[in-house]
Order: structure tokens, then sequence, then C-alpha cells
């Protein structure tokens, strides 16, 4: 098994002249031409100016400069403007599609001092739970070449695992950063709601203008928690072509710096979906180590805003916003297809239906309703510190490419469910926009690697950034997965992909990483 080192390791051995940015990143290049062949995680390479980025830094440190990833080899998500670097969503009708411009956080990174090594593969339009298209093909889980990685920073989180770079930046409105990561065994955290600038990770060939997201996210990914907020540190702040001002800005400090002060409450429970036996004990152990380093540990409260009206907020506002731009023909089939619904049928299919023709007057409904919750949070976080809680109901599951999203089923325990119920642990942290933190809980019996998130106050991202901390430190975290030699993977081979879906329309919204649209317009 191999040893992949942080970031945190890396900038130190940086620091000290015990290697040079040069040698990582021919390291990284090396890993990627030989494993990348059965893991698919980077669709667009730039090894060229990555060593020439290297070189770069290696004369900048010379020089006696030092910032905060000087040298450090990183992947960046597909969907990212990266300046003569294709930007597409995987959708390969944007394949000449060359933005003059780095992303606002790409070039983040680089002022940073980052070694950008590439893009990370993503689904078509960065509308599903999964990582493939017909452009770049079909991405693997490490642990197994079977199963997805997740998505949509599906590539990232693989790459993570891969030892394809230290860190990686990636995107969630459905739990695209959180999923990825509970399902290869890495860390990752999705901010506070509006922290970090989006400018640039827009689907082409929409401008690259600020604008303020309703759900989405744009954070950070890696192999320690300490990483996470060393990226976030880089990532945070608003637009400045916006506000007009410095990106920097001064995030409170994490509420306790011992585990034993933490108070958290645990859900492993939801009502609208059962929560598999893999992840159960995931958040068990995570539990253990809470109630051994002398955390306070709940398992109720009534000040917890309720879980089954926050779903159907966040399916509503999720589907609402992920619908609008689809063609009036596709609109009208949609607004028959609910007006056919039982007037009692209070299912979430039958909420993801009606919300893809919510008037303004029905959004702004709803939308009240959040900030309904968004108080009760408030309160909340005035006895509680962290919620811990399920990512997804089960660890990464088969590759399933069926074309038609509506009849593909999660498997938990031996039970199907609908595929998109499996979204609501994530929508319950971004329906109000609070910040929350996967990390490693260690291995299903079958080997795969389990998450939980943390899920904190708003604009408190280091708390539950600290209490990643201190649970790596009891527990562990990232372990690498033993490699693979697959003979038969090839690229956009990963199981029977089958016909890749596509959805309506003029392409999805910004934002990214949850949904495949594709025939629930149909």
């Amino acid at each position: 098994m191999e040893n992949f080192p942080t970031a945190e390791e890396l900038a130190a051995a940086l620091r000290a002249g015990e290697v040079t940015s040069a040698e990582l990143t021919d390291e990284a290049i090396a890993r990627i031409e030989r494993d990348d062949e059965t893991i698919h995680a980077i669709c667009v390479p730039d090894f060229d100016r990555a060593r020439a980025a290297a070189r770069g830094a290696d004369r900048a440190r010379a020089r006696g400069e030092d910032r905060p990833l000087l040298g450090i080899p990183v992947t960046v998500k597909e969907c990212y403007d990266v300046a003569g670097l294709p930007t597409t969503w995987g959708m390969p009708h944007y394949r000449d599609h060359l933005p003059a411009e780095d992303a606002v956080q790409v070039s983040r990174l680089k002022s940073a001092g980052a070694v950008v090594l590439g893009k990370t593969n993503v689904p078509f339009g960065l509308q599903d739970v999964q990582s493939f298209n017909d452009l770049y093909g079909t991405t693997n889980n490490p642990w197994d070449h079977a199963r997805t990685p997740g998505g949509s920073s599906g590539g990232s989180a693989a790459a993570l695992a891969s030892g394809f770079g230290a860190l990686s930046i990636g995107s969630d409105l459905a739990g695209s950063l959180r999923t990825p990561a509970h399902f290869c065994g890495v860390y990752a955290h999705k901010p506070t709601l509006g922290l970090a600038a989006t400018r640039g990770m827009v689907p082409p060939p929409e401008p690259a203008w600020p604008v303020d997201m309703d759900l989405a996210v744009v954070g950070p990914m890696a192999r320690g928690a300490r990483d996470l907020a060393l990226l976030l540190d880089v990532m945070a702040g608003p637009d400045p072509l916006t506000l007009g001002l410095a990106h920097r800005v001064t995030l409170p400090p994490a509420r306790h710096e011992r585990l034993r002060d933490f108070r958290v409450l645990v859900l492993d429970e939801h009502p609208l979906i059962p929560t598999g036996s893999a992840v159960r004990a995931g958040a068990d152990r995570v539990v253990d180590a809470l109630v051994d380093g002398g955390a306070r540990v709940s398992r109720d409260s009534p000040l917890l805003p309720d879980p089954t009206e926050a779903a159907i907020l966040y399916t509503q506002l999720l589907f609402s916003g992920s619908v609008a731009r689809f063609p009036v023909e596709s609109y009208e089939h949609l607004q028959a297809r609910a007006a056919g619904l039982d007037a009692d049928d209070r299912s979430l299919d039958a909420a993801r239906l009606r919300a893809m023709v919510f008037s303004h007057r029905d959004w702004i409904g709803t939308n009240d309703r959040r900030e309904l919750h968004r108080h009760g949070w408030r309160r909340f976080f005035a006895e509680f510190d962290t919620v811990v809680c399920p990512i997804t109901p089960t660890p990464a599951f088969p590759h399933d490419h069926h074309p038609d999203p509506r009849e593909r089923r999660i498997d938990i325990d031996g039970v199907e469910y609908p595929y998109f119920d499996q979204l609501v642990w994530a929508g319950l942290a971004t329906m109000p926009g609070l910040p929350a933190t996967a990390v490693p809980a260690g291995r299903s019996p079958e080997g795969l690697p389990v998450g939980v998130q943390l899920i904190g106050p708003m604009f408190e991202d280091r708390t539950p950034l600290k209490l990643a901390e201190l649970l790596e430190q009891r527990i562990g975290g990232f372990q690498a997965p033993e490699r693979k030699l697959s003979p038969d993977a090839r690229r956009g081979r990963g199981g029977d992909p089958g016909q890749i879906s596509r959805p309506a329309g003029r392409g999805p919204g910004p934002g990214g990483g949850g949904l495949a649209l594709t025939r629930l317009a149909e």
C-alpha cells in the first residue's frame, strides 16, 4: 500500500529543502501516466504547463518566497475555467470551448503557488452522483473499479485517493464534494453558502459573471483534515468584481480546541430513507471516538429543525432551479404530468415533479420556509456545536448508467429505493447553507470507504473542520487503496455504461453536483 503525503507534509518538505516542486510534479505525473488508464480521473491533463509552473515555484522558493501552496501539485474539477483548457462540463458539443481566463478559484490556487496538473472528470452537465460522460468516459472508484467514485466531483475524489496531486477543488449542490469523499475515503468541505467566490465555475457557453448561487458552493478536497483548512483559507472570500475588495476574509476560530468540549448531536436515521448498516457502523465509530474523548453526545433534540420538511424544501429548491432553463415544450409536458398527481401524494418523487413547475410565488413561499429553518438552526447551534450524520445511506454503489434516472434504484441492505432519495442527507446542510465537512469513518465489510459529515453553524466553518482534525487523530483518516491492475478496464468503460443520459434544453444552471435530469422532463 502506497503512502501519499498530505499537502501540509509536502509543504514542510519543500520548505526544508528535502524535495523540489519539479520532483513532486514529475512523480505525480508519472503516477497518473501509470495508473489513470484504470481510474480515468484526469480528463484534461496539463503536464507541460505544470512542469513549467513547478520550475517557477522552485525558483521563487530559491528567492526566499513562501506562499501557502507554493510548489504543491493539485488538480481542478473540470467545471472550472482554466485558461487554454476546455471547459465542457462533460458535454461533447462544447469540446472546443476554451475560456480565455481562469476561474477566480483557479487564479487563487495559482497565486498561492499551486501547480495545476490538470482537470478531473465529471458527469454530463454535473447532473449525477456518478461521474461519466460521452466525452471523457467513466471514472472508476479506486477501491473497486466496478463502482462509482461519486459525483459530480468524482474525478477529484478518485484522483486524491490515487495519489494524483495532494489537493483538489470541487463544487457541491447535492453532495458533490461530500459524496465522492465518502465513496473514496478522502476529506471534503462544503463551505457556508457564499463564503467562496464561484465566478468561472459556470456551464458553457454562459459568461463567467459573478453571481450569487442559491444552493451551490465551491470547496476544497484533500487527504487530510488540516489540508482542508489550508485550502479553504486560499479559497474563502468574496468576488472582487462584486465588492471591489481584496478576497481575504477572517472566519471566527473554532469554538473548541479539545474533543471533550464539543457538544454534538448524532443523527443516523432519517424519516424518509433508511441508513444502511455499513454507514451506521461508520457513524458508530465516530460516536465511540467522541464519547471516549469526553464530548457531550446527544441522539435527539427538540431544537433540531424538522428533517422531513427540510428534505421537502431542499427538493423543491433544488429541482425548481435545475430545470429553469428547460425548453418551453419540456416545461409544458412537466406541467401536464404534475397536474396528474394525486393531491395526497407527498412522496419525494411528487415533490420533485411539482417543484419543476414552480411559479415564482411558489418559490417565494418555499424560500420563506427556508428562512424559518435557518432561524431554527441558529437556535440549535446555541446549544450544540456540530451535527454528525450520514452523507448518503450506502457506500459507493455499482456503476448504473441507465438512461432514465427514474428507473435507477439505490440498494440499501437489500431493499431498493428511488435513486434521488439518497440526496436527503446532503440536503440537510445544503438547504440552509450550512458548512459541512466530510470525514472518513472506516470501511464497510466489503472493504469500501465509509464517511460521515460534520455540519456546523453558518460562517463557523472552522468548527467542523477542527472536529474533523480531532477525529482524524482518534480514529485515523485517509488510507490509500491497494493499487489494482484491471486489464479489462478501458477509458470510458466502468461497468456497463449503456446510453449516457443528457438533460433537456440548454444545459444545467450553475453550481453542479446533483442531478441526472435527462428524462424527468419526458
